[in-house]
């Protein structure tokens, strides 16, 4: 089992080694290693058997240091950077040769991010090269919250994990492509698409996932809990499914009479994010044959909610017209 801890010097020195450290942000953990190592790189997608062909983050201490990994920064992608990094926001810039075309998976643009964790920005800080660092779980898996978490599911497969406490926000973040004259959301996260609006005004969503995406989380099949999941009305599934032994995962009612994880039971939708991926680990431990959850309302943090309920339970992108049904 690797061994976790808080010693920022110790995971910079194995990333400058070629080793993999876990490290904590403000959205999920990620699995780091040296973006200029195309040797750890390719070890990134070996621990966490993810295809080649799904592009990595690169993450960044700061704005500056796009100079010499991007040949161009709109406007519009200056502005949005400006107000939200640091933070859950990722953007999509064409790139230079700096960047390896293995973190790309071959395209001609790559995704940056300054990440909001006070450990990880120390850590960014003192190392000499950017960090490539997709969910430090494996491919397909739900993505982790806690330092234990990546723990449970890597085991010995990472060098080091570098503990920050749980995540704040506990949905990874929103990507946005700059590489078209109109920007556009290939996938919804931790920033929501209002708040972006308010910067830049109307942006386009991508509503589809993908088998050749061109920026990371867009597979239709993923975040799975490792058991059959549902989404729908609760009321109506736990009738259609009488005779299992279920696990619900509720908004903010409670099912007393279930095994039952209530994501806010406030309403709060913030609330409901960070519990979402750590109530999916919690239930596929538990002794159901079947999970049944519900949609959040679609607004704000909800909509990456049902983005991330729609895909582990691998419904049709067509569902996600269908969000405005379940506005509880």
């Amino acid at each position: 089992m690797s061994s976790i801890g808080k010693d920022i010097r110790k995971a910079a020195k194995i990333l400058s080694e070629g080793g993999l450290v876990a490290i904590p942000t403000e959205t999920v953990y990620g699995l780091a290693a040296n973006a200029f190592n195309e040797e750890a790189i390719t070890n990134i997608f070996k621990v966490k058997n993810r295809p080649s062909f799904d592009p990595l983050i690169t993450h960044i201490a700061s704005i500056n240091d796009l100079k010499d990994l991007t040949s161009d920064i709109p406007l519009t992608a200056k502005k949005v950077v400006a107000n939200f990094w640091p933070g859950p926001l990722t953007v999509i810039l064409p790139k230079t040769a700096k960047i390896s075309d293995l973190i790309t998976s071959g395209l001609d643009s790559a995704a940056f991010r300054v990440p909001n964790h006070p450990i990880t920005s120390k850590l960014l800080a003192l190392v000499d090269f950017p960090l490539v660092a997709p969910s430090a779980n494996p491919f397909t898996y739900v993505s982790p919250t806690t330092a234990q978490h990546v723990a449970d599911q890597l085991g010995d497969k990472v060098d080091y994990i570098l503990d920050g406490g749980p995540c704040s926000i506990g949905l990874e973040s929103t990507i946005i492509s700059f590489t078209k004259q109109t920007p556009k959301i290939l996938r919804l996260g931790g920033l929501s698409t209002e708040e972006i609006e308010q910067v830049i005004g109307s942006i386009d969503i991508q509503t589809h996932s993908s088998s050749t995406p061109e920026a990371p989380g867009m597979l239709t099949s993923h975040y799975s809990p490792g058991k059959p999941l549902l989404v729908g009305k609760l009321e109506d599934l736990l009738k259609e499914n009488i005779e299992k032994k279920v696990g619900i995962i509720s908004f903010k009612k409670s099912f007393s009479a279930y095994i039952n994880s209530v994501l806010a039971p406030s309403g709060n939708l913030c609330e409901a994010a960070q519990n979402l991926f750590k109530s999916l680990r919690w239930m596929a431990n538990q002794p159901v044959d079947i999970i049944l959850t519900e949609f959040v309302p679609n607004h704000g943090l909800g909509r990456a909610i049902n983005d991330r309920l729609t895909r582990a339970s691998c419904l049709p992108a067509s569902m996600a017209s269908k969000y405005k049904n379940y506005n509880i």
